[in-house]
């Protein structure tokens, strides 16, 4: 693990995959320096901005402003905020605004936003005249960490999260992460779920720097960037050794799989976050992994401790409104995307820092730990 970033220091992580190669590019005020990258990247081209409305008046004129030193060209595309956006009419809206402010290739698309944002500009990047260069800049601390990196674009069906999409790899994530300065509270909780699901997977080391560095993190400074930063590296060799997640890459999938059925069961409403979703389903993973022998009781019991002295989510009974049963919790979870031939993947602990993936998972033993999981809230 490396050590901590000195204040103010930024640093930058390369995703390798050949010739679709992107930095990360990590520190405090980095949105300041996006027209110079942009057209260093890509000269001649223009910038049409993606974003919601919430965010648009937090950075957008920062951002704006920023291209314009560059000399780069900007349109701006506004959406509403929350993940009803990430829907079929959403990427339509996306699709026919790119078109109509004439983006050709050779120009960039910029997600600038949190999941939601990145995933439906992406996508519609991945299809607009059969593929725009796009540019994330990731404004929470999940898409920081998560969303942002890896080339993951998606929309949501009415049978799952994340169900439409494609493999589409950005040109520069730019994570500046001063303007985590005006998140919400319950925000970055949901982000920091993430930066535990790296810990939680691989890195039993850095589990341990969360543990005693959790209020540092929070608190913001470089123990902050070190936290992002590690999660970064992470995720980018994960996704050099697997871009289409056809092995390894599942892994960052831990917790997912309960996760995305929450959401849905949720209706993907701020009743439950993705990360929180993310941080209950990896509460579930452990107690599971535990229930199959997989784990002793005592790394799943120090997990959950971890996740809930953070303020999130780790039963049942904490999500807003409740689940619905057992059956269709499984029904949820039977679309998920690691499903092969019908039979349900599951991403589970054997230590911590140690996940590995199982597969052809047994209904009976799943089903029978939900009911017990829902008569306990």
């Amino acid at each position: 693990m490396t050590a901590p970033l000195r204040p103010g220091d930024p640093t930058i992580v390369n995703v390798a995959l050949g010739e679709r190669s992107y930095d990360i590019v990590i520190g405090r005020n980095q949105i300041a320096t996006l027209g110079v990258r942009a057209a260093a990247l890509r000269p001649g081209a223009k910038a049409a901005i993606v974003t919601d409305h919430t965010v648009a008046d937090l950075h957008l004129a920062a951002v704006e402003a920023a291209f314009a030193a560059g000399e780069v060209l900007t349109n701006r595309i506004i959406v509403d905020a929350g993940e009803a956006t990430k829907s079929f009419a959403g990427f339509e809206r996306v699709c026919e605004a790119l078109i109509d402010v004439k983006a050709e290739r050779g120009d960039v698309v910029v997600a600038l936003g949190g999941g939601v944002v990145g995933d439906l500009a992406g996508f519609a990047a991945a299809t607009v005249r059969r593929g725009l260069d796009y540019i994330q800049v990731p404004t929470t601390l999940l898409a920081q960490v998560d969303s942002s990196v890896g080339g993951k674009t998606a929309i949501n069906s009415r049978h799952g999260k994340n169900l439409i999409g494609a493999f589409y790899q950005p040109i520069l994530v730019a994570a500046d992460t001063s303007v985590l300065d005006t998140l919400p509270p319950r925000q970055f909780r949901a982000g920091y779920a993430e930066i535990v699901k790296y810990a939680l997977l691989g890195d039993a080391g850095f589990f341990a720097w969360l543990e005693a560095n959790v209020k540092e993190v929070f608190a913001g400074g470089a123990a902050r960037e070190h936290a992002i930063a590690t999660s970064c590296r992470m995720k980018a060799s994960i996704v050099a050794r697997d871009e289409r997640e056809s092995g390894d890459r599942a892994l960052l999938n831990l917790g997912h799989t309960f996760a995305h059925a929450l959401e849905a069961a949720a209706g993907f409403s701020d009743r439950l976050l993705h990360g929180e979703a993310v941080a209950l389903g990896m509460a579930l993973a452990a107690e599971f992994s535990v229930r199959i022998g997989a784990l002793a009781r005592e790394h799943a019991a120090r997990a959950t401790r971890h996740l809930a002295g953070a303020g999130l989510p780790v039963r049942l009974g904490d999500v807003t409104g409740g689940v619905p049963d057992a059956d269709r919790l499984m029904e949820l979870m039977s679309q998920d995307k690691k499903v092969r031939r019908g039979k349900l993947t599951l991403v589970l602990l054997r230590d911590i820092g140690a996940a590995y993936i199982s597969r052809d998972v047994d209904p009976a033993p799943l089903r029978a730990f939900l009911v017990e999981k829902l008569d306990e809230q």
